[in-house]
């Protein structure tokens, strides 16, 4: 079977196929909506004053395409106590099953988290995530939306002892034609094997997102590694249990600083 990288490039450039072994080297998540290295996504909003960057790449694939992004950013700042600021800046590329290759710019996602319940021994901590999906993707290639969704969730999060886990959910509003409103919903638990090493899973779902598309129940295997303080290396795999049988993938370098205080 001929690799999925050599066919993909197939009369591209050499300077763009050298970009996509490279970026090949940065796997990250199917969607973007998601809390590193997961789709599900937490409450827990940067600390004040400090920085979260991201330097990753998408790679999803079904039957009918393959797709993601090289690379991506992200950058996540914590404006306030408990407020966190987000965007995510995509390079993407698609090639359709028996298509040609396509890749530009993708859609920009922008968002604040607000954690309004602080954690307690007894009580887990929650927060809202809303997102917006900005329309500024290449569309004639096929890299972006014409509409602007938008995600409005509630998460939860409950540590114990070495044992964490996160999730919740809520409702994408997706215009356009032929598109649907979707729940999106999910929950992930991970285990602190040491200050360096954090394996988790998670599990989700999907409403059906189009008119003639089926709902997915999904899940992710994720390990983050703490090379230090401020370097951080984070994966997942998972695939589809129930719709278009959907395999994604992620892997991503994170730098995070801020004052010590």
């Amino acid at each position: 079977m001929t690799p999925f990288w050599e066919e993909a490039f197939k009369g591209e450039t050499r300077a763009i196929a050298s970009l996509s072994v490279l970026a090949f080297c940065l796997l990250a998540p199917l969607s973007l909506h998601a809390g590193p290295p997961y789709v599900t996504d937490d409450p827990e909003p940067v600390r004040y004053k400090h920085w979260e960057l991201y330097l990753a790449s998408q790679l999803s694939h079904d039957e009918a395409r393959w797709s993601g992004t090289l690379p991506h950013a992200e950058v996540n700042y914590g404006a306030a106590p408990d407020l966190q600021l987000h965007i995510i800046a995509p390079f993407s590329f698609i090639r359709p099953a028996g298509g040609s290759f396509h890749y530009g710019n993708g859609t920009m996602e922008l968002g604040a988290k607000y954690r309004f319940i602080p954690e307690t021994d007894s009580r887990p901590q929650v927060g809202t995530f809303p997102l917006v999906e900005a329309p500024i993707g290449d569309r004639a290639k096929g890299l972006g939306t014409i509409n602007t969704p938008v995600f409005l969730p509630i998460w939860l999060q409950k540590t114990m002892g070495k044992w964490q886990g996160y999730g919740g959910g809520g409702y994408w509003f997706n215009p356009g034609a032929g598109n649907r409103g979707f729940l999106q919903a999910g929950w992930q638990a991970q285990y602190n094997i040491d200050e360096r090493w954090s394996p988790g899973a998670e599990i989700f779902y999907m409403s059906p997102q189009t008119d003639d598309g089926s709902a997915r129940v999904s899940f992710n295997l994720g390990l983050i590694v703490n090379i230090t303080g401020r370097h951080h290396i984070l994966a997942s795999l998972g695939r589809d249990l129930h719709g278009p049988g959907l395999t994604q993938s992620y892997l991503a370098y994170q730098l995070t600083f801020g004052p010590k205080s």
